[in-house]
């Protein structure tokens, strides 16, 4: 399976270390393997894979993890893709995604 990508350094992802427990529920949930397990704590090993899908933050027991799910680009791009319309995130003023 290719592995989707999408715009570098724009998702709202953010892990707590110090709330981490290590419990891996982030890996088991994510769709993407954003997440790893590393020395005992939760990992973003690959941040530009993630689409806000908002599993892991969902999921997490620590409450370590968080995400605005269904928000920014990602979302307006599967709306599109959903819809058969031109994505619209409004992030770039423009009237498709990003500009």
């Amino acid at each position: 399976m290719v592995q989707l990508r999408y715009l570098p350094g724009v998702v709202t992802l953010a892990l707590d270390e110090a709330k981490c427990s290590g419990c891996g529920m982030c890996l088991t949930v994510c769709p993407h393997a954003v997440f790893a397990v590393e020395k005992g704590k939760a990992a973003i090993v690959d941040r530009d894979a993630c689409m806000e899908c908002g599993a892991c933050a969902l999921n997490c027991p620590c409450e370590a993890v968080t995400v605005e799910s269904g928000v920014g680009c990602v979302a307006a791009i599967i709306l599109g893709a959903l819809t058969g319309t031109e994505p619209n995130c409004d992030c770039a003023g423009g009237s498709t995604c990003c500009g």
